[in-house]
């Protein structure tokens, strides 16, 4: 008897945890690509949901859940206001603003959608991410461009949180 609710325990162990899921690193990802038909920089930017409501429960509301069943509007007005504060872009040296398109859940992370419309010509672009650098110490910001028939690849940290590519 002893060893059958030893085998239950051992077996139910993962489905206690699952809800509790902590991951030992700290990265997000922000993809950006070039659309010469939309002529607009379309980016994705995904970062681990637990640590996204961490941060956003420390900044604005204390309250906060990112889940499908919360309120979108606020939640989406303290993600646009906090991605304006710590993602930032110049396009051939100016700065440009992007526009919040939305936010989708999926398993554990949050995918945010930008676009920086009315961009005809990319002679170099430059990213500064900031993204959870304020929340985890640890974090690192992979930021990965697609232009121009360029693929490229840049890992971002607190003390080094740009990158810049040229296409001329």
């Amino acid at each position: 008897m002893k060893s059958i609710s030893l085998i239950i325990a051992f077996l139910s162990l993962p489905f206690l945890t699952s809800s509790t899921y902590n991951h030992e690193y700290y990265v997000g990802v922000t993809q950006i690509e070039y659309s010469k038909e939309a002529q607009s920089l379309q980016i994705i930017s995904q970062v681990f949901t637990d640590d996204f409501e961490t941060l956003l429960r420390k900044r604005y509301n204390e309250n906060i859940t990112l889940d499908p069943d919360s309120d979108d509007e606020v939640i989406d007005n303290y993600m646009e206001r906090y991605m304006t504060d710590k993602l930032k872009f110049k396009v051939n040296g100016n700065n440009v603003n992007f526009k919040f398109l939305g936010k989708e859940y999926k398993e554990d992370i949050t995918y945010c959608y930008l676009e920086i419309e009315h961009i005809s010509e990319i002679k170099s672009i430059e990213v500064t991410n900031q993204l959870l650098f304020d929340a985890f110490s640890e974090q690192q910001n992979i930021v990965r461009l697609k232009l121009l028939n360029k693929n490229k690849s840049f890992l971002l940290v607190p003390e080094n949180d740009s990158c810049m590519l040229n296409f001329k």
